[in-house]
């Protein structure tokens, strides 16, 4: 990506192509109509930073005035998602600086900078300045400094708070999980010289690797895990917690209601936890909140004899409930009427799209198939939707 883009030219020609939907027929029409106009480097940078705004539409809704690295978009958190991590931080006069380190394309930077002085550190000098004309394109660009450094090299003296998104790409490729640079480790230390800091990290991060006094927050959006944060014990209120936006909804453990639920057979609901609730730790605490149980130690699922209606699980009405038989649940099926299926497979090995063709499903109805287990032995649930409720 260039800086061109930044110049009159550049802005012009990006100008030129909003609302172009830059696919690749289109994508080479274009490029031949405007090479006689600018440079060829410009026009291939021009058409794929189009592209790039179409897709960031899903993450901001100002995309068509922003400018994106394809990486930067990839890591970049939502206005959504960015929003709710920048209201941990105070917004006070004597609150100091909040750096964001590894700014990126300026996600964070963005709902940061709203309220607060911010000093925006990234190495790469192109993606910082994506950066500032992100801000600037939201206004929040008042009270910022970015700095193009190694963010190692960073002094925090004047600093009160800090955010940092590590890549969790190197050379093109994902890192392993819990992998990223700078390290986990660095990010962590980071507390040592600044109380307030906040961490970004993949949803998936393994929790052992969280410290004890910090909080393991993990963000869905419905029912799409987004991102796990990463809270300094100055920040932290919870050993874990699960976000569900965009409401904003929240669970975290309830002191000394620690310990495994009850374990029983399904009843008549079950409850499928959102993957932020799995991945903090809480069905258990879910359970408690519900009067739910527990189909098997081992699986994440919720069951009980009344509707329950929470944003922290997906219920389900329980038609039928046996022991694992292909051939039994695909008569059971036909019986019902059953021609479309959701298949969910927990806790079981087995090739979902096969099971789906050998069951042969005929007729109008739509359901769920959840096939799992029950106290260890392999189990089969056909569910349908509560009455009023959307297939998923």
């Amino acid at each position: 990506m260039t800086l061109a883009l930044l110049s009159a030219d550049g802005r012009a020609l990006l100008a030129r192509l909003a609302g172009e939907q830059v696919g690749p027929d289109r994508a080479l029409e274009l490029a031949q109509a405007l090479r006689g106009s600018y440079p060829p480097d410009l026009v291939a940078a021009a058409l794929t930073q189009q592209a790039l705004r179409v897709a960031a539409r899903e993450k901001f809704s100002r995309a068509d005035e922003m400018l994106f690295t394809r990486a930067g978009l990839e890591q970049a958190s939502s206005e959504l998602t960015a929003g709710h991590a920048a209201a941990r931080f105070p917004v006070r006069p004597d609150s100091g600086i909040v750096a964001d380190l590894c700014c990126g394309i300026g996600g964070n930077l963005i709902a940061l900078g709203a309220q607060r002085r911010v000093l925006a550190v990234d190495r790469d000098p192109v993606t910082l300045a994506f950066a500032r004309h992100n801000a600037s394109v939201y206004g929040a660009a008042g009270g910022l400094a970015a700095v193009a450094a190694d963010v190692a090299g960073i002094s925090l003296d004047k600093v009160g708070a800090v955010f940092i998104d590590p890549a969790r790409r190197a050379g093109g490729r994902r890192l392993a999980a819990g992998r990223s640079a700078p390290p986990l480790d660095w990010c962590l230390s980071l507390a040592g010289q600044v109380a307030a800091v906040g961490i970004k990290a993949a949803p998936g991060l393994p929790r052992e690797l969280v410290p004890p006094g910090w909080e393991a927050e993990f963000v869905a959006v419905g029912r799409d895990l987004k991102e796990a944060l990463l809270w300094s014990p100055a920040l932290a209120t919870a050993a874990s917690r699960a976000t569900i936006l965009p409401a904003g909804d929240t669970l975290t453990p309830v002191p000394g209601e620690e310990g495994e639920i009850e374990v029983a057979a399904p009843g008549a609901f079950l409850m499928d936890p959102s993957p932020a609730v799995t991945r903090a730790g809480l069905v258990e605490d879910l359970g408690r909140r519900l009067g739910a149980w527990k189909i098997d130690p081992q699986i994440a699922f919720l069951s009980a004899d009344r509707e329950v209606r929470t944003p922290f699980a997906r219920t389900l009405v329980i038609v039928e409930s046996a022991p694992w038989h292909e051939k039994h649940f695909g008569r059971r099926l036909r019986e019902l009427g059953i021609g479309a299926a959701d298949i969910r497979r927990r806790g079981l090995a087995g090739d979902v799209e096969q099971i789906h063709r050998r069951l042969g499903l005929r007729g109008p109805g739509r359901a769920t198939i959840v096939i799992t287990r029950v106290s260890g032995r392999p189990w089969g649930l056909i569910c349908t939707n509560p009455p009023g409720e959307s297939s998923p």
